[in-house]
């Protein structure tokens, strides 16, 4: 019945997020971009995490997470407005326009290194249900993951990878839909039976805060909005960023509470998986739901990070680096990051070189507004706040233990 019922919802929220008249809109298709980033992959690995490190805790430790990615948005859509303005008017050798080139590399790293952490999440969700000798189960990951990545490169020097992600981005809908079948067959699997074991303790020290830093790359997305400008006003993606970091905070806090009846058994799962154990427990035919909506948004994630690399690397080198070319490093990148991580790992990796874009973000933003006269002192001082936030986590943000 709950398998059903999640089931119907999730067709329902598919075809009104596909058909609906709202769904046509600029300003939702503006939305969904930052949206379908944030809400990927962390929204299943988040959970079992955090119940591990936290407890009972967990969900005051996502909020702490949101507040931290709901910060760096702000900076963001700081910069869409007085950066890009003074990028627009500047010449090639002033100092803040060099400085955003090299935020733009730094994205292109961190993008290479987050195509390792969709694709390693991707085979560790498709090699779960499956029975083999756990010390060649990382093996059998990592030759999963460079077939992909060969393959994705191979796609795109043939000029074929942009119509993958067009069929990627066309899997968004369903991805939402999957996510709200999970979120009604938890609760009602929570209406039903109750809280029947008991809540694992609130674990909260000072030594948990690497561990949360080092899962920034589970919110991370809304920052697609900042590079939307041949597509959406500034105005509107302002909107749209600000709107896409609500819904997904509410989504995962929902998540993350819905989960609480199985915190403790949570908290007891094993690799970035759990939550295939989880749904289990609730409906034996809720692990391929699970299983069917993770390889979907990863491999979706991985097309469109690894075209977000190439193009960077292409714009940053002014050309000199063709897109190709450019994507042949990337995926290099990735696969020896997939090589040389495990799936914890490649989470706190990823995690720290987004930190470090967010950072340089920061620094931009306080130099427009100190050159440009633009902003407040406090907001000066958010900025500088909010960035040493950020280099603690590119520092200290630390894998989660299996």
């Amino acid at each position: 019945m709950i398998v059903a019922i999640a089931l119907v919802v999730a067709l329902i929220v598919t075809l009104a997020l596909t058909f609906g008249k709202f769904a046509r809109s600029d300003g939702w298709r503006a939305t969904v971009t930052p949206l379908a980033s944030i809400i990927g992959s962390g929204f299943l690995i988040c959970g079992p995490l955090l119940a591990r490190e936290f407890g009972s805790a967990a969900i005051l430790a996502m909020a702490t997470l949101l507040a931290i990615a709901y910060a760096a948005g702000w900076v963001i859509r700081f910069n869409i407005v007085h950066v890009e303005d003074h990028l627009a008017k500047a010449p090639f050798n002033d100092p803040i326009a060099w400085t955003a080139r090299i935020t733009q590399g730094v994205l292109s790293l961190a993008y290479a290194v987050s195509v390792a952490y969709y694709l390693k999440l991707l085979a560790e969700f498709s090699l779960k249900p499956v029975t083999i000798d756990p010390a060649w189960q990382p093996v059998a990951a990592n030759v999963i993951v460079t077939v992909i990545i060969v393959l994705m490169t191979l796609l795109a020097l043939g000029g074929s990878l942009r119509r993958v992600e067009h069929l990627a981005h066309g899997t968004v809908s369903i991805k939402i839909g999957i996510i709200a079948g999970l979120l009604v067959a938890l609760g009602i699997a929570w209406a039903s039976n109750g809280i029947t074991d008991p809540l694992p303790p609130v674990r909260l020290s000072w030594a948990s805060i690497p561990m949360l830093l080092g899962l920034i790359i589970t919110v991370q997305g809304f920052e697609t909005s900042r590079y939307l400008g041949h597509d959406y006003p500034p105005e509107m993606r302002i909107r749209t960023m600000r709107h896409a970091q609500w819904i997904a905070s509410g989504i995962y806090l929902a998540f993350i509470a819905l989960l609480t009846p199985f915190l403790s058994r949570a908290a007891a799962t094993e690799g970035v998986a759990g939550i295939l154990d989880i749904m289990e427990l609730i409906a034996p035919a809720m692990g391929i739901f699970v299983l069917i909506g993770a390889v979907s948004s990863q491999l979706s994630a991985a097309v469109a990070d690894s075209i977000g690399s190439g193009g960077l690397v292409n714009e940053v080198s002014r050309r000199k680096i063709s897109v190709p070319i450019a994507f042949t490093l990337a995926g290099a990148l990735a696969i020896l990051v997939v090589w040389l991580t495990d799936p914890f790992e490649v989470v706190a990796l990823s995690s720290r070189a987004f930190a470090l874009f967010y950072a340089m973000q920061c620094a931009l933003a306080l130099l427009v507004s100190i050159k440009s006269g633009v902003g407040t002192i406090p907001q000066r001082i958010g900025f500088v706040a909010i960035g040493l936030i950020c280099l603690v986590a590119v520092f200290v943000g630390a894998p989660a233990e299996g």
